[in-house]
């Protein structure tokens, strides 16, 4: 990640260091928080028995090398455009070095602690240890934390240190002196709204967009506003996997209802559901809102194409991080992960702003996803410029960007709404205060900067990665959830979209025996793709007290490059993908060791206010002065109640 480049600096280097009394090793601090985080409390001094889970990261052996290849096989312009990495290649690079793995095991075995390996290429390791163990291992002081919005606790110390001769080997250990709120949720609000009616559009034009489209949306608008093709995919091989956080869950008998009343072409359209960290894998229990908005969209919408939801429970390995490290090891562990993974949650970025060796390790890791050839697409939040959530926190202060969209290795998705698209005024965008701008944006960003010219300078990092890339619907989508329609709204409703417009290109490409997409940004970016996107050039996202960043003709930090027309992704990509399997060639092979490698060494003190969560969402109940619910068109007024329905079947 260092060709990526950081705006913050590490204070590993600049830590003082000094002998450690129990062994003669010289230590070094590498990271001290000054007082307890704001939304913390302290609680009580951490049980000497008490057993933590500590995770150490490892510094990758050649980093710098893996974002070069991802950039170069994801490059319309390099002759390696499409050539994917292996498995095996991919993990040479991000695999630390062999004297690092034996320095860190022999500084544990002295202190009588085994490791184990939790990363496919073995960056990560785990080590379970008492607060006593740790405390003598860090040079550390474990206390209890409580986390003031959520009411839970957590053992964190304030200040640890390592030994120098683990400098160049060790990167961080986690959690220790990181403080990132855990995930929450917020209550949906309902309004009643029309429901639509049954639709047999097999196909449409933007020119005929159904106006009932204005005030909701279903697979048919989507199809008509972007043109995209209501047969089923064919191609072997072709794979969509949806991310769910937090106990999410969908149910099947939700999804044939959904797609009998709004996809009668399709009805028969199904998901497999899969574990992560104990995660619920019943699909025939009470579907959640956010896995149901996730599923029937994509598998409303990417006919045909086999799709998979990823449950990840709170069996945790990577902490605070509430599984996105983990389910990301996962998909890097299988032969064959997803050509598309869709996310609809997301942090605020300030939680790794002081802690930025973290947030630097998981992009990377998306990076490798997408080295592989998995195009990765976020939503890229709900709250403007003031963060994932709409908030006045930040009146009269700096804007606030999220995370991961500002991982420059991923897409990320805003909002639009109506059928004359413009800005929906909660698409979060912005600029990164971690990551600098990808050079793939220079030109785009900097047209941009140009108009905006000086409002509102000094409220963010103009030097940072901007988001979104691009745009799609995000207001009003008709979700079934336990036989009843409702209305939802958010950008987790736009990535699902234009993620299934990606997995319908791949099947094209893939039928015609080329590669499919992986890495969307350097196209996205290109200057032959402009014309592929409907641009949004109305509204704004507002927050933190201002009007936020205007949408322009263009790129924009609201809509991206706006939202997509698949005839013409389709004639795009038709002409710059790559024939062939996804292997990588010799070229890219030689090229990638010969990189020079480096691995992210950043700073470690700990950081307070900001949490991740599910994007916020607007529910509506449809107004059953037409219809009492989607169930009602297939059971002649007899909505289906999910509970009743709860066998314990599971999806393995």
């Amino acid at each position: 990640m260092v060709a990526a480049g950081l705006l913050v600096l590490s204070l590993f280097s600049l830590a003082l260091g000094r002998p450690a009394a129990h062994s003669g090793e010289r230590l070094v601090v590498r990271s001290k928080v000054d007082a307890v985080p704001t939304g913390f409390t302290w609680m009580a001094k951490a049980p000497a028995e008490q057993v933590l889970s500590l995770r150490l990261a490892l510094v990758q052996n050649n980093a710098s090398g893996l974002e070069q290849a991802l950039y170069d096989v994801s490059d319309p312009k390099s002759e390696n455009y499409g050539r994917h990495l292996t498995k095996s290649q991919v993990e040479a690079m991000v695999a630390p070095s062999a004297e690092s793995v034996q320095k860190v095991n022999a500084w544990l075995s002295k202190n009588n602690i085994t490791a184990q390996t939790i990363s496919p290429a073995g960056d990560w390791l785990g080590i379970n240890v008492t607060v006593s163990q740790a405390n003598a291992l860090l040079n550390a002081d474990f206390n209890e934390y409580k986390h003031d919005e959520t009411n839970t606790s957590a053992f964190r110390t304030l200040e640890y240190s390592l030994p120098d001769t683990l400098s160049g080997h060790l990167a961080f250990a986690y959690p220790v002196a990181q403080f990132i709120p855990p995930a929450t949720r917020t209550t949906p609000a309902f309004e009643i709204v029309e429901v639509p009616k049954r639709s047999k559009r097999s196909r449409s034009k933007r020119a005929t967009v159904d106006p009932a489209c204005d005030k909701q949306i279903t697979p048919s608008c989507l199809q008509a506003m972007y043109n995209i093709p209501a047969k089923a995919a064919t191609a072997k091989g072709n794979s969509l996997a949806v991310s769910g956080f937090g106990n999410e869950i969908p149910n099947k008998g939700d999804l044939t209802e959904f797609l009998t009343a709004l996809r009668p072409d399709a009805k028969d359209g199904t998901f497999t559901a899969v574990s992560v960290d104990n995660g619920i894998t019943n699909t025939n229990g009470q579907g959640t809102v956010e896995a149901s908005l996730d599923i029937q969209y994509t598998v409303g919408i990417a006919t045909g194409v086999p799709t998979t939801f990823v449950s990840v429970g709170n069996n945790n390995k990577d902490g605070d991080l509430s599984g996105f490290l983990d389910i990301i090891n996962n998909l890097l562990a299988q032969d064959q992960p997803p050509l598309v993974l869709t996310t609809s949650f997301g942090f605020d970025e300030r939680a790794f702003v002081n802690q930025p060796d973290l947030a630097v390790n998981l992009c990377t890791a998306y990076g490798q996803l997408g080295a592989r050839g998995t195009s990765i697409l976020f939503a890229s939040g709900d709250g403007g410029v003031s963060g994932p959530q709409a908030s006045n926190e930040c009146n009269g202060k700096a804007f606030l960007p999220t995370f991961p969209s500002g991982c420059p290795m991923l897409t990320s998705v805003g909002s639009t709404q109506g059928i004359k698209e413009v800005a929906a005024d909660f698409s979060s965008g912005g600029f990164s205060n971690i990551f600098a701008r990808p050079s793939y944006q220079d030109d785009a960003v900097a047209g941009y900067l140009t108009k905006l010219g000086n409002t509102n300078q000094g409220l963010f990092q103009k030097d940072g990665r901007a988001f979104p890339d691009v745009a799609a619907q995000g207001v009003n989508f008709v979700v079934d959830i336990a036989g009843k329609g409702q209305g939802v709204s958010g950008t987790s409703a736009s990535s699902p979209t234009f993620a299934s417009v990606i997995a319908l290109l791949n099947d094209e490409l893939l039928n015609a025996g080329k590669s499919p997409l992986g890495f969307l940004n350097p196209l996205i970016y290109s200057s032959s793709s402009a014309a592929a996107f409907n641009d949004i050039t109305e509204g704004s996202n507002p927050g933190c007290g201002t009007e936020g960043f205007p949408a322009v003709e263009g790129w924009d930090p609201v809509t991206g490059f706006g939202t997509p027309d698949f005839n013409k992704l389709l004639t795009l990509v038709t002409g710059s993908a790559s024939s062939g399997d996804n292997a990588a060639s010799a070229t890219v092979s030689a090229s990638t060791d010969s990189a020079t490698a480096s691995a992210t060494e950043s700073s470690a003190a700990a950081t307070a206010t900001a949490s991740g969560r599910k994007h916020r969402h607007h529910h509506q109940t449809l107004s059953d002065a037409i219809i009492a619910s989607i169930g009602d068109i297939l059971n002649g007024g007899k909505s289906r109640n999910a509970n009743n329905n709860s066998a314990n079947n599971v999806d393995n």
